[in-house]
């Protein structure tokens, strides 16, 4: 019997877990990196409750919520550290089916590779995809070493900046600048106890968030224009711009050793792409659907994507034919709602650039005023996103659900 064979371009959160799946339904796959090793940054990635049961499908939903470690209250507050809007794990739970988890990225990327058998993942080999094929033939995919690779399924996880997106849709528009540029870092805990907290500021935002080992994870933004350098550094610039904020703001800046910290300009979909899929290849994550990280979607919506693919890619059988309808159905499923999560997502994002006194007075009184309404108001912006689940028969024989996934 002919096992299908997979394809995958890009050994980031969203690739890993479309092999993940793949594998756990009998396909035959090979993950293809450029980079070195895997994920050696030391960022944070947050996963909603409808990341975790979408992890669910392959056994690791219940290790990803043994690292949460926010707990008691959070919140939105303002640079002086009055708070704007509270907020606790047990409200998300109580809406969605569970807490919001933050896991070092590293931590999560280890997780999904040992779910994979032995030599799969090849890292130091950039690839392109050189065919994406039809019913008829195969896809096929050529490595920077000159070795080609015939495959009944492609998946190209290759991020923001995808050449596979520009090999089946040429001439398409590229993600567009969001405005704003965002560091990120892991750093020790702070000597005195703080509350997980998002902070806005006049066109500059910074979060802190426990991580389960102790460390903590820090993340900032500010509006700027694109391409921006900084020749004292990063870690000057965010002294400058962020090192007379609340606690524990100047503690966690004077602990990270500056070769320690990230930063990328935030780019999202300007246009949707005609599809998800061309013939046997298919777009997955930020190549498919980039989008600003103000609702914590990006990731989640890649494993989303990853697993609704395998679920549909399991009826094909590895033939041409069931691939490409496969593929159709993953474009019709996930597309449209990919895309409201981009616009929603561009939508929050407009909040925390404003850079008007003005603006930000209104906005920072329409969120308080909003809070004493109701607490779980604040957790209105991920309804219809975080309560999503995966389809029923996605989840394998053997396979837990969570007591927290909603029936």
């Amino acid at each position: 019997m002919h096992q299908p064979r997979a394809v995958v371009v890009g050994a980031g959160i969203g690739g890993l877990t479309a092999a993940g799946a793949l594998h756990r339904r009998g396909w035959r796959v090979t993950v293809l990196e450029r980079a070195a090793e895997l994920e050696p940054v030391g960022a944070g990635i947050a996963l909603a409750p409808n990341a975790q049961r979408a992890l669910d499908v392959i056994g690791l939903g219940d290790a990803v919520r043994a690292m949460s470690a926010w707990q008691g209250e959070g919140g939105l507050r303002t640079p002086s550290g009055r708070w704007l809007s509270r907020t606790t794990q047990d409200a998300a739970a109580e809406r969605f089916g569970g807490p919001v988890v933050v896991a070092h990225r590293a931590d999560l990327v280890t997780l999904l590779a040992a779910r994979l058998p032995q030599g799969a993942v090849r890292t130091g080999t950039p690839a392109r995809i050189t065919d994406p094929g039809t019913a008829e033939r195969p896809a096929t995919v050529r490595t920077g070493g000159g070795e080609e690779l015939a495959a009944d399924l492609v998946v190209a996880a290759d991020g923001i900046h995808s050449a596979a997106r520009e090999v089946l849709f040429p001439g398409h528009p590229a993600p567009r600048y969001a405005g704003f540029t965002a560091w990120r870092f892991v750093a020790p805990a702070p000597g005195r106890p703080f509350a997980p907290h998002e902070t806005w500021g006049r066109g500059a935002l910074w979060g802190t968030v426990p991580l389960h080992d102790g460390r903590v994870y820090v993340y900032a933004t500010a509006t700027v224009p694109a391409g921006t350098r900084f020749p004292a550094g990063e870690r000057a610039e965010l002294l400058r711009r962020f090192g007379t904020w609340h606690h524990p703001v100047p503690e966690l800046l004077a602990a990270v050793p500056p070769d320690a910290i990230l930063r990328n300009d935030v780019y999202r979909t300007a246009a949707a792409p005609p599809a998800y899929h061309l013939g046997r290849t298919a777009l997955l994550g930020d190549a498919a659907h980039a989008m600003a990280p103000s609702l914590g979607q990006g990731g989640c919506q890649a494993i989303e994507d990853a697993v609704v693919l395998a679920h549909h890619a399991a009826s094909a059988d590895g033939g041409g034919a069931g691939t490409v309808r496969a593929l159709a159905a993953y474009t019709r499923d996930r597309l449209p709602r990919t895309m409201d999560v981009v616009r929603r997502s561009t939508r929050v994002g407009r909040l925390f650039t404003l850079s008007s006194a003005p603006a930000c007075a209104l906005r920072d009184a329409v969120v308080t005023a909003a809070n004493r309404v109701g607490p779980r108001l604040a957790l209105r912006s991920l309804d219809g996103i975080a309560d999503w689940r995966p389809p029923r028969e996605s989840y394998a024989a053997g396979t837990r659900r969570s007591r927290t996934a909603p029936e």
